[in-house]
């Protein structure tokens, strides 16, 4: 049935919907934190060509979402135009991301970089056909600008229960068994958790509603023409990018930081738990901020507490690892909100556009939302690897090798003050932001009259 304001979402529906993220979750956060330690680390490439190998896929996702959203929105199904998607895509992305480290033993560092190259090419392309009809479902299934935040909260829940479970049990699962070995059978590990979120995805909504709107006419780059002028997603999605460079960021320093800098592999873990617990505990919390005083404060308070916390970070060196701990804490903190707001924002945006026109363009909103969200998130790493190579990090294959002082100045930095300071940047974008619920009820009250 068509989705209409008044028609509260069950909450079956709300956590179906949700437990997607455990896909995204898996996906967005294992690549970011393992991938360039299995490159620099364990197959020996230089930090440099490891930032190449991580970045070109995800570039290549930035070309693929906008098709992908464009597909999704003309896709004719019994199910709906999205959920068919979540299915074919979600197992192939599965298998592709086991294959990314299970790289044989090929006697040539380009070879097995190749390896790599090839399969997360074929993952982003999977995730890209997942994810970009995944995040555009919202828009259709509620018009309630409110049921949209009540919605998010779930997704982001259960994206923190899933960065939390899948971030801290890489690590360790790669430390148990060892070598390639380990990375291998993290790889196995994690694409049946990708599997799980793909298949209760599927499954949970399928009594989702969904909003009987014409998808848009004309040619893709006319889509993204218009969807380009819209100026709030604009605003809204250059601070998302600043700010998924960021976490970027932060994601690819984890091991580094745990390993090189506090001296424990083990401490990733904690980490990861610090900074997931907060987010697990206050998403609701950040729910009620955000109807209380509208998304947009609430985003920037979010942004600033997200700051503050990597900023607390930067005293890595120095300061005892509970201090180190309790700034990621409040990162994670700042972080539930940083996802639950943008994530709530975007599809008023695409909704109030199919209010306004008449036509369909959420999957082309959120294909160029998720391509710059993975554009962020490709950057990240890549510019902690030329962090990494400016402060004379050396690769080690394996072996036992003491870093240079400037290489554990260079990790710290790029944990902390270069994600506050993009986060911080971000927020002149997100004052420009205007639209609130008034202005959102108002356009879909016209196009339901």
């Amino acid at each position: 049935m068509p989705a209409t304001q008044t028609t509260p979402l069950t909450r079956g529906v709300r956590v179906g919907y949700g437990s997607g993220s455990v896909a995204t979750g898996a996906f967005g956060t294992v690549p970011g934190l393992m991938l360039l330690p299995y490159l620099t680390d364990e197959l020996g490439i230089a930090a440099l060509w490891a930032g190449v190998v991580v970045f070109l896929p995800k570039a290549w996702d930035v070309v693929l979402n906008p098709v992908a959203g464009r597909i999704s929105d003309r896709t004719v199904d019994p199910a709906g135009p999205r959920r068919p998607w979540l299915l074919r895509a979600g197992l192939m992305l599965a298998g592709a991301f086991a294959l990314i480290f299970a790289a044989p033993g090929l006697d040539s560092s380009a070879l097995e970089a190749t390896w790599v190259l090839v399969f997360f090419v074929l993952a982003a392309s999977a995730y890209a056909f997942f994810q970009v009809p995944y995040v555009a479902m919202p828009a259709e299934i509620t018009a309630s600008y409110d049921e949209r935040t009540r919605l998010m909260t779930w997704r982001v829940a259960i994206l923190a229960f899933t960065i939390m479970l899948a971030g801290a049990t890489a690590p360790l699962i790669r430390d148990a068994v060892g070598g390639r070995d380990g990375y291998r059978v993290m790889g196995v590990v994690m694409a049946t958790l990708i599997v799980v979120g793909v298949l209760s995805a599927w499954w949970g909504t399928r009594n989702a509603p969904i909003g009987a709107v014409a998808a848009g006419a004309g040619s893709l780059r006319e889509q993204l023409r218009i969807v380009g002028q819209a100026r709030d997603f604009r605003v809204l999605l250059t601070t998302f990018i600043l700010q998924a460079l960021a976490t970027g960021c932060m994601l690819a320093g984890v091991d580094y930081l745990a390993g090189e800098v506090l001296g424990s592999t083990g401490a990733a873990t904690v980490l990861f738990v610090c900074f997931v617990g907060p987010a697990l505990l206050l998403t609701p919390a950040w729910t009620a901020i955000g109807t209380r005083i509208g998304k947009r404060r609430g985003y920037a308070i979010a942004s600033v507490v997200l700051a503050a916390g990597a900023v607390l970070a930067a005293t890595a060196r120095v300061a005892p690892a509970g201090v180190v701990f309790a700034a990621t804490a409040l990162v994670g903190v700042g972080y539930a909100g940083c996802q639950v707001f943008p994530m709530a924002m975007l599809p008023d945006a695409a909704a109030v556009d199919s209010a306004r026109t008449g036509e369909n363009r959420a999957g082309v909103y959120t294909g160029v939302w998720t391509a710059g969200e993975t554009l962020g998130l490709a950057l990240g790493p890549a510019v902690f690897a030329v962090v990494l190579a400016l402060g004379g990090y050396l690769s080690s294959e394996g072996r036992e090798i003491t870093q240079p002082d400037s290489a554990l100045t260079a990790i710290t930095l790029g944990f902390s003050v270069l994600p506050a300071a993009l986060t911080l940047i971000s927020l002149w974008w997100l004052r420009q932001y205007t639209l609130d619920a008034a202005e959102v009820a108002a356009a879909e009250g016209a196009l339901r009259g």
